[in-house]
């Protein structure tokens, strides 16, 4: 027992003799596919009553599950076309009325500049 050397000394693990005992990395894709279980179909998910599935990178209704909402779908669109057009027009107004406003401040401080130089002529002429 050595006084001040390392007491702690981990045996050496024995080396491996196989990789795997597995035979099915031998195995083609497809019946590895079918032995392990790893064809899991179109996600789908039931949300509020609908029917959704998972296509081409985004969730899409199934077809006979949105039929009863397919009327409250056009409907909304309507009212989100008629609120854009709404929008737009109210921002043209805006705008309109910010030319106005920019064209009354011009004139109006054209109109005290003026008012300040017949001022300073009238005190020269006393």
């Amino acid at each position: 027992m050595p006084l001040f050397g390392n007491t702690f000394s981990p045996k050496k693990t024995p080396p491996r003799k196989c990789a795997s005992l597995s035979n099915l990395h031998l195995l083609d894709r497809s019946t590895r596919e079918i032995e392990l279980g790893l064809e899991y179909g179109i996600p789908t998910m039931n949300l509020a009553g609908q029917s959704l599935k998972f296509e081409n990178g985004q969730w899409v209704a199934e077809s006979g599950s949105f039929m009863g909402d397919h009327r409250e779908m056009q409907r909304l669109r309507r009212r989100n076309q008629q609120l854009e057009e709404e929008n737009n027009l109210l921002r043209l107004k805006v705008d309109i009325l910010l030319d106005m406003l920019s064209e009354t401040t011009a004139e109006s401080h054209l109109m005290e500049k003026e008012l300040e130089e017949l001022k300073t002529r009238s005190r020269r002429r006393k």
